[in-house]
């Protein structure tokens, strides 16, 4: 059973390497047995058609999660962004391979555009959260929301364009990031004075 588990291992670690670097299409399976050292017939052993091979390393993807606590600091909304966007970066690096594949396929395939939009869908839900819990007042929801999809934008522009680059989106232009939080911080705390104590 272990070594069952070991050749779908190697199978999918040689499939995640090879459709980030060349992209699904690409990649025939006789290439991922290669890879991975098995015979090709394993391959469909495991992974009945291709885009199996896809799904499942959809389903490898790091549990969405964020510790609030260590990020939020109550009152002081630019220190909280900077926390976050650490967060972000960290949790987004853990699966650099099958982010970069996602990015390179979503337009291609239903499961990755699916948990591309989960993932976008979370991140922005996690951001206004944050927001919340850190402005020392509140503010109108529609801010705080334009404010949580703004900054899940910038956060997914960086990664899938890392890729292209050195690799990890947190050696990415840190100064320009900062502005822009500083910039969105700013912005929520002066519309949260001006919409008054109850944030109407």
């Amino acid at each position: 059973m272990a070594d069952e588990a070991s050749t779908r291992e190697r199978i999918l670690s040689a499939a995640e390497e090879l459709f980030a670097e060349s992209g699904f299409d690409a990649t025939p399976t006789s290439r991922i047995a290669v890879r991975a050292g098995v015979p090709k017939g394993l391959v469909h052993y495991y992974f009945h058609r291709k885009p199996d091979l896809l799904v499942a390393l959809v389903d490898r993807l790091p549990e969405e999660h964020i510790d609030r606590d260590a990020v939020v600091a109550p009152g002081d909304l630019a220190l909280t962004l900077r926390r976050l966007v650490a967060a972000l970066d960290a949790w987004l690096d853990t699966s650099s391979l099958i982010s970069h594949l996602l990015w390179r396929e979503v337009d291609t395939h239903g499961a990755v555009r699916d948990a591309v939009t989960a993932r976008f869908g979370w991140m922005v839900e996690e951001i206004r959260a944050v927001i919340r819990a850190a402005l020392p007042r509140p503010a109108a929801e529609a801010d705080v929301g334009s404010a949580a999809e703004l900054l899940a934008l910038a956060v997914s522009y960086r990664h899938s364009t890392a890729r292209h680059a050195c690799g990890s989106a947190q050696q990415e232009t840190p100064v320009a990031m900062e502005r822009e939080l500083d910039f969105l911080a700013d912005a929520l705390v002066l519309g949260a004075g001006q919409a008054g104590p109850a944030g109407a």
